[in-house]
């Protein structure tokens, strides 16, 4: 039987997301998650999409990089992110950008500024940058890793505790009440690295991230001056980022 009208909308979404959460396709479709179940089941029956817990995915994405990967998750939120935190970003401003979907997003959304200088990690956010607009691209050596192209250890660490900048913004894997939080100690030791070398200090993180419990503890609210996203985050840690004397900015 060929996929019905909202069977087709699902394989697009997926073709542009990548993996989705059933709830997140039950919200773009308005519709109950009992009825995306049932859409979902013949398509993952034929091998037109895979199911994972609580999410599906197209079969041609499984195989990717976990990094492509993440890029293509709730791009359409980290995008509308990314286009915010670059509108209060001038022309001649110094950033520092950890690794992360989100940040590379970011560094897309600044391809029209001039004259920045950038501090990173990533080689996909100095590749973006590098060269254009009489930017000045610095990265962090060391070894770079294969699922992300990102430096990290001590001689990253120690190559970016030479600058101070005006923007220092870092994604982040979790967060909850008490802070930030990542699934690797190094990511962890850079990015709060990261926080200490900037006037403004933000963290960039879309609504999936919220009410997770990282392995390793980046910082807490208070290590931070704004926290951007895509949706009110649960009330705790609202609460928690007012408390800390942060800014909450939902775009």
């Amino acid at each position: 039987m060929p996929p019905s009208k909202r069977q087709r909308e699902i394989l697009r979404l997926l073709e542009r997301e990548g993996t989705v959460a059933l709830s997140d396709l039950a919200r773009k479709l308005n519709v109950s998650l009992e009825t995306i179940r049932r859409d979902i089941k013949p398509l993952a029956g034929s091998g037109s999409l895979v199911k994972m817990h609580g999410a599906v995915s197209l079969l041609s994405t499984v195989g990717e990089a976990p990094f492509e990967r993440r890029m293509r998750e709730n791009s359409e939120a980290k995008r509308a992110i990314a286009a915010a935190v670059a509108a209060t970003i001038r022309d001649g401003d110094s950033i520092m950008m950890d690794t992360g979907t989100t940040t590379s997003f970011l560094a897309r959304e600044l391809l029209g500024h001039r004259r920045l200088t950038v501090v990173t990690n990533s080689s996909d956010i100095a590749r973006t940058l590098a060269t254009l607009n009489d930017n000045k691209v610095y990265m962090a050596g060391g070894e770079l890793r294969s699922d992300n192209g990102a430096a990290f250890g001590s001689t990253a660490i120690d190559f970016v505790s030479r600058f101070s900048v005006t923007h220092a913004i870092i994604s982040t894997g979790a967060v909850n009440a008490e802070g930030m939080m990542d699934y690797d100690l190094e990511e962890a030791e850079f990015a709060r690295t990261v926080l200490m070398r900037g006037r403004r200090t933000l963290v960039v993180t879309d609504h999936s991230k919220f009410g997770r419990e990282g392995l390793v503890r980046v910082s807490g609210f208070d290590a931070i001056t704004e926290l951007a996203t895509d949706r009110p985050p649960p009330g705790d840690i609202a609460e928690a980022i007012e408390a800390a004397g942060a800014r909450l900015v939902v775009v």
